[in-house]
């Protein structure tokens, strides 16, 4: 009789470990009846991947289902599978975010004003690229020696 009950102890513990690396690793999928595509086009979209969130007012609205290079106008696609239960305006904005300083990227979207709403394969006509953190140091650093160097040739 012990070993049934080890058995089913052992049984609950690696459906607990399976349900954990699932949750973690953001497995879980909006199912496909329920969702529709919207496509919104990035000039980068840094280390955005499939299956990220896409969040509105930080609910989860919807998953990134694909990533791919637009080879006509050189920008990213992304496909976003979105929950029916949420539908966004025309003029509804999306931009690459990051959770906390070194997080996991998620697509943001903000709702607009418009009384028209996105339907299926419908794109977003405002976004937002990733910031790059690399570029944003680089800036910084030109900007610094710019600024220096002005300094230097007005003193002289």
């Amino acid at each position: 009789m012990i070993d049934f009950w080890v058995g089913l102890f052992a049984a609950a513990g690696i459906a607990a470990l399976l349900f954990l690396s699932l949750r973690v690793s953001s497995q879980t999928t909006l199912p496909a009846s329920n969702s529709y595509e919207l496509i919104a086009n990035f000039e980068n979209v840094g280390g955005l991947k499939v299956r990220a969130p896409v969040k509105s007012a930080g609910v989860l609205v919807g998953r990134v289902s694909s990533i791919t290079l637009d080879t006509e106008r050189y920008v990213a696609r992304v496909k976003l599978d979105m929950d029916s239960r949420y539908h966004f305006s025309k003029d509804a904005s999306a931009e690459i975010l990051t959770s906390g300083l070194l997080g996991e990227q998620y697509i943001g979207v903000t709702s607009g004003a418009d009384s028209k709403m996105l339907a299926t394969g419908n794109s977003f006509t405002i976004t937002s690229s990733a910031i790059v953190l690399e570029q944003l140091i680089s800036r910084v650093l030109f900007n610094k020696a710019e600024t220096a160097g002005e300094q230097k040739s007005e003193q002289k």
